[in-house]
């Protein structure tokens, strides 16, 4: 099986040839192809070039577009930090929201618009077209509390869930529309994945997870899977409590970070949820050994049964020896 056969074939509910390996490398391959990060996150074609690089090199069954989380923001009109090797970085002490009033005069950005997230679209398809048919090629969007969190400031955003909900339902609306928009025009371009990044959304409770976040990532599922696209659900930090409404989303893959067990992930989720993760992207894969990495993909495909992904809790950090990656793929490939 190619890569994308074998992503695929799991998504299907068919058999791969072996469990799927997709670790998420933004820092690492733009490191591997000696390109700057600043050029990475925003030159479409230095991407695509550490993205084919990284992945043929280590045998990963998918390429990424993703680069930073601040490309709907920029395009919004967001104060952004540019730095010549490290990622964009959103400046919260003057969030474009500060002054909630605002929200009602933001023009809605267009994907193809010729600004960040056009750049996003431009990888896609390039990657489509110079490896889709063996890689399955990823897209992202980020999600309602993590776009949210860019654009008002986290601390306000937490805030707001209790002095102005009205606000947050306004908010959420906006960038469901943005995301919707922005996944169509990724699609289109050929990606075959989307995932959803929601990082933020480990932050609130499971009370408000359920009445201000959960019904928008719904409906941003099921918008991307209305266009013919998959969805990846990633949501950084401990979303134990969160897990069953996460299982309830209906995305073809979640996403566990380290601090959210696997084995509570197939307890709430129930045997079909396809599970990716959840090694600790720092103390396991960078600062460990190969034996030690593998012994922890071990227990991880222990808890998730079949249906799961090889990957790391997070983004592999920029510094992981490459011995440590191969770790990885070599326990893949044993599954074989």
């Amino acid at each position: 099986m190619t890569g994308k056969e074998r992503i695929l074939a799991l998504f299907e509910g068919r058999q791969p040839d072996r469990i799927p390996f997709m670790p998420i490398t933004m820092m690492f391959a733009a490191d591997w192809a000696g390109v700057k990060y600043g050029q990475y996150a925003s030159d479409y074609r230095m991407l695509v070039r550490a993205q084919i690089e990284t992945a043929s090199a280590l045998d990963f069954d998918y390429v990424s577009c993703i680069s930073d989380p601040a490309r709907e923001a920029a395009d919004c009109g967001a104060n952004i930090r540019y730095f010549e090797d490290q990622p964009p970085a959103i400046d919260e002490s003057d969030a474009l929201l500060a002054d909630k009033a605002k929200l009602a005069g933001i023009r809605m950005p267009d994907p193809l618009g010729g600004g960040r997230m056009h750049d996003r679209v431009k990888a896609a398809v390039a990657l489509k077209e110079q490896i889709g048919r063996e890689k399955l090629v990823e897209g992202w969007v980020e999600g309602p509390c993590a776009e949210g969190a860019d654009l008002r400031g986290i601390n306000n955003l937490m805030l707001d869930f209790y002095d102005d909900p009205d606000f947050v339902r306004d908010l959420f609306s906006f960038i469901l529309e943005m995301a919707l928009a922005f996944a169509k025009a990724q699609i289109e371009a050929g990606c075959d994945l989307i995932g959803i990044g929601d990082a933020a959304a480990s932050l609130v409770g499971p009370a408000i997870y359920e009445d201000f976040v959960w019904p928008v990532e719904k409906r941003l599922v099921d918008g991307i899977h209305q266009m013919g696209g998959r969805v990846r659900l990633h949501i950084c930090g401990n979303a134990t409590p969160l897990l069953a409404k996460m299982g309830e989303l209906g995305c073809e893959q979640v996403d566990l970070d380290y601090l959210a067990s696997v084995a509570a992930a197939r307890a709430a989720m129930g045997p079909n949820q396809v599970l990716a993760g959840n090694i600790d992207p720092v103390r396991v894969l960078r600062n460990g050994t190969p034996q030690t990495v593998s012994r922890a993909v071990e227990q991880c495909h222990k808890e998730a049964g079949e249906r799961f992904i090889i990957t790391a809790g997070c983004e592999v950090p920029r510094d992981t020896p490459e011995a440590n990656v191969r770790a990885m793929l070599e326990y893949a490939r044993l599954t074989s």
